[in-house]
């Protein structure tokens, strides 16, 4: 067990992969709006759209992405235990929505808000459980 306190390094670290993720989403997305809808049916139909989508600058800025955000969750979780990781690193369950309602110009129900709303809670419950528990073991 790592144990080890999370310093204001470790949150920066877990930000910036919060917000690297939350670009990975909007990049594969963008990659995938950019070539228009092409139907996959069958393998040839497959095979263009690979062709497609791989010749998108975003699915290239996605995949960079994914090696920076690889890089970094590597560094925290060397650092810290996962358990308290991954709760502080759900910030994205908000950023993704945001960025999609403002650069994609989604259609966010109060419905979905809600449910997000609700995740987020339940992250917190997660995390206050981890710090009880941590500190009855402490």
């Amino acid at each position: 067990m790592l144990k080890k306190k999370v310093t204001l390094k470790i949150l920066l670290l877990l930000l910036a992969s919060d917000m690297l993720e939350t670009a990975i989403h909007f990049f594969f997305k963008k990659g995938v709006l950019s070539q228009g809808r092409l139907p996959v049916v069958d393998l040839s139909s497959f095979l263009a759209f690979l062709a497609a989508v791989f010749s998108s600058p975003f699915l290239w800025a996605g995949l960079l992405t994914v090696v920076a955000v690889f890089v970094i969750w590597s560094t925290v979780l060397s650092r810290i235990d996962l358990s308290v990781a991954v709760p502080i690193a759900s910030f994205s369950y908000i950023l993704v929505p945001v960025v999609s309602v403002i650069l994609l110009r989604e259609q966010i129900s109060v419905l979905r808000w809600v449910g997000i709303l609700l995740i987020l809670l339940g992250v917190i419950f997660v995390s206050l459980s981890s710090a009880e528990k941590a500190g009855q073991e402490g």
